[in-house]
């Protein structure tokens, strides 16, 4: 009979599926993470723990949890995991990729579509009784349509949001620690440097993972080589960026604006000075976040947890 934890609250019809297990303990909450001595306490008995990105997985939880079999993330990253101490304890990690792809990357198009028209400035604008008049340069905003968008990270994600601008007749370059002829060939994308991508695109759009290659990579010296006319996207991690320096690059006019679903300490405080910025826009990591694929992402938990108990390797095991 296995002991399972499962950190945030999920739907009754996937909790009787882990019921069917064994005993299984729920975090009673949609919203608020385990509070971390919570976490080690509830995990201390556990065999399966199903996580999501906020719990944070290390040397000291595998001490805690001698008896674990399988940490299933909810997530397809897994920077929140310590994946060389979990080969040490013998606990099988898994994750959730492919059913999140094209949800994330409709997400970041919205995203750049928002920025690129300055739809917050504009609905504001309304709410706040200033529409008085009409103007031709009235919050003019920029084309997508023919536009030059530049991807920083050619994986399911980026291609996924290539294939969205193939709609829109814009000329698709990319950067990628290795080039992707198959994207190259079905969608028509240019492979860059990645300064080339930088200073000739209108819209930099990053869907890159968190590495020690991309982390910080995002800096002041990057933003100043963009276009004063770019908008820059990040769907990929928050870490990938300074956001210091993103943010003197939106105060002097360096890059037109961005729009960010990742920061680098989640939730944003609310004295961030990205949030002052009219033309920020940021979203609360929200880039899977429709019911299908979050159904999805729980369900492929579930059956990864269920070929481990059951005496078969996780069909995602990290």
């Amino acid at each position: 009979m296995e002991k399972i934890l499962v950190t945030r609250q999920i739907p009754a019809k996937f909790k009787q599926r882990l019921e069917a297990l064994g005993e299984v303990e729920m975090w009673d909450h949609h919203l608020t993470p385990m509070p971390r001595e919570t976490f080690l306490q509830a995990a201390a008995d556990k065999t399966v723990l199903l996580v999501t990105l906020s719990e944070q997985i290390d040397n000291a939880l595998f001490q805690q949890a001698p008896h674990l079999k399988i940490i299933a993330n909810m997530a397809v990253g897994y920077d929140n995991i310590d994946l060389v101490s979990a080969e040490q304890h013998g606990v099988v990690i898994s994750n959730t990729p492919h059913v999140l792809t094209e949800t994330t990357a409709e997400l970041g198009f919205a995203l750049m579509m928002a920025a690129s028209r300055r739809l917050p400035e504009a609905i504001d604008y309304v709410q706040d009784g200033q529409w008085e008049s009409w103007g031709p340069y009235l919050l003019a905003g920029k084309d997508i349509y023919h536009a030059k968008v530049g991807i920083f990270g050619m994986g399911e994600i980026g291609k996924a949001f290539a294939r969205r601008l193939k709609g829109f007749n814009a000329d698709i370059l990319y950067h990628n620690r290795s080039r992707n002829t198959k994207a190259e060939h079905e969608l028509g994308a240019f492979y860059t440097s990645f300064e080339t991508l930088i200073r000739e695109s209108d819209f930099v759009v990053c869907t890159a993972p968190s590495t020690p290659e991309t982390q910080n990579k995002f800096d002041r010296s990057v933003f100043q080589m963009m276009r004063d006319d770019a908008i820059f996207v990040n769907i990929g991690r928050g870490d990938l960026v300074v956001e210091e320096d993103l943010v003197e690059a939106l105060i002097a006019g360096e890059i037109a604006g961005c729009a960010l679903d990742v920061v680098r300490d989640e939730p944003i405080r609310m004295d961030h000075p990205l949030l002052k910025q009219p033309n920020a826009i940021i979203t609360p990591h929200i880039g899977s976040a429709t019911v299908l694929t979050r159904d999805q992402m729980i369900q492929t938990c579930v059956l990864n947890i269920e070929d481990v108990v059951q005496g078969r390797p996780a069909r995602n095991q990290v």
